[in-house]
């Protein structure tokens, strides 16, 4: 499969085969696919925690979606692993460009290494959704985080439960919409 058909393919999964487990050789892979990322300053600051262990693994689906946070993952349960990404605060000389330009760098670095997590489970059969809406609070506790990492998302991971979501028309804006050559159109771009 080439890169833009990988690209095209890939969509957000919610509905897993829960009784499929992933294998932990794949999700090696996919780490490692993560871990050759580009990073400001090459500080690299994500950490991967893999929760496959299926007790485990439903107590984090439970903590991660208690109370508020209910509403929009009810499907993280059939998920069978999920990926908990950390950010490791402390990396000082990330975090001085980031002051100074007023971007914290580590999270656009951390959106680049899961991208390449995400492609790479794609490219091995499994299906992968984003999940930035989460009781963080609980998982660190319940995790027992330490505090110099953010628990930045969480990533689920699993074969999907039916392959026709493979067919699904993605909604995206034209390209014209938001691509501009040498200076912005103002009657696009208002």
């Amino acid at each position: 499969m080439n890169f833009f058909e990988l690209v095209f393919r890939r969509y957000s999964c919610r509905r897993f085969n829960k009784d499929k487990p992933c294998e932990r050789e794949k999700l090696k892979r996919c780490v490692e696919a993560a871990r050759l990322a580009p990073s400001a300053c090459n500080s690299q600051p994500w950490r991967f925690l893999i929760i496959d262990e299926p007790e485990l693994k439903n107590k984090v689906a439970e903590v991660a979606t208690r109370g508020i946070y209910s509403v929009l993952n009810r499907f993280l349960p059939s998920a069978p692993c999920i990926v908990v990404v950390l950010a490791d605060k402390e990396r000082f000389i990330a975090r001085a460009g980031g002051f100074v330009m007023r971007t914290d760098y580590f999270l656009i670095d951390i959106g680049i290494a899961c991208e390449h997590f995400v492609l790479q489970a794609q490219e091995l059969g499994l299906r992968t959704c984003y999940i930035g809406y989460f009781n963080e609070r609980g998982l660190r506790k319940l995790l027992k985080i330490p505090r110099r990492y953010k628990i930045v998302l969480l990533i689920a991971v699993g074969y999907p439960a039916d392959e026709k979501d493979e067919d699904m028309k993605k909604k995206r804006k034209p390209i014209d919409e938001i691509m501009f050559f040498n200076r912005l159109d103002k009657k696009k771009f208002s």
